[in-house]
């Protein structure tokens, strides 16, 4: 009867200080020269509409630089151009369209835009109506508008918003947008107006 006991309180022994020296070896052989809160997946984000408030006034975040944050190594080059975006959409150059960029378009569109733009491209999804009462009428992707944009144009104005419509550049990537733009051109050449 001992001897059981005695073997699972050897084993809960080993088994902590087994753990510790495991912890104790990793910091031993990375050499952590900062203080592990420091991890950015521990980290506490701030929240930027609250204002931080100083001894005499708020403060903003936006006014005042973080003393940890990290300087960006690079940026969209496009990002800051103001809508309509024609002058970074003329030196945008659109992929190759093929018939899966195509069908990965018309399956993006019929999850993410159908709401506003309509199933058909004209402007009149279950959104337009509530959006038209604000004054704010989505495009008809088939209108003759449309179709004298460039390709990049209609890809900026996707990833980045533009008068009327929000961005979309947190929900689509880089590949998405183009396959969007490859689906309105092909269904501008299927089913003109």
């Amino acid at each position: 009867m001992l001897r059981p006991a005695a073997v699972v309180a050897l084993m809960a022994l080993w088994s902590v200080s087994f753990q510790q020296g495991c912890e104790d070896l990793k910091k031993s052989v990375t050499h952590f020269r900062y203080y592990p809160i420091r991890d950015m997946r521990q980290t506490v984000a701030p929240d930027p509409q609250r204002a931080i408030w100083s001894a005499t006034t708020p403060v903003v975040w936006g006014a005042v630089p973080d003393s940890l944050s990290v300087p960006t190594i690079g940026a969209d080059a496009y990002a800051n151009d103001t809508s309509p975006y024609d002058v970074a959409g003329s030196r945008l150059v659109a992929p190759t369209s093929t018939d899966a960029s195509v069908a990965r378009g018309d399956s993006l569109f019929h999850t993410i835009c159908w709401s506003c733009h309509g199933r058909t491209l004209a402007g009149d999804g279950p959104v337009a109506a509530k959006l038209a009462e604000s004054g704010a009428i989505p495009t008809d992707l088939l209108g003759e508008s449309t179709r004298g944009r460039t390709d990049g144009m209609i890809y900026m104005y996707m990833r980045h918003g533009g008068a009327l419509m929000p961005s979309y550049g947190n929900v689509l990537g880089s590949r998405d947008a183009w396959s969007l733009v490859h689906y309105i051109r092909h269904m501008q050449k299927v089913s003109p107006r």
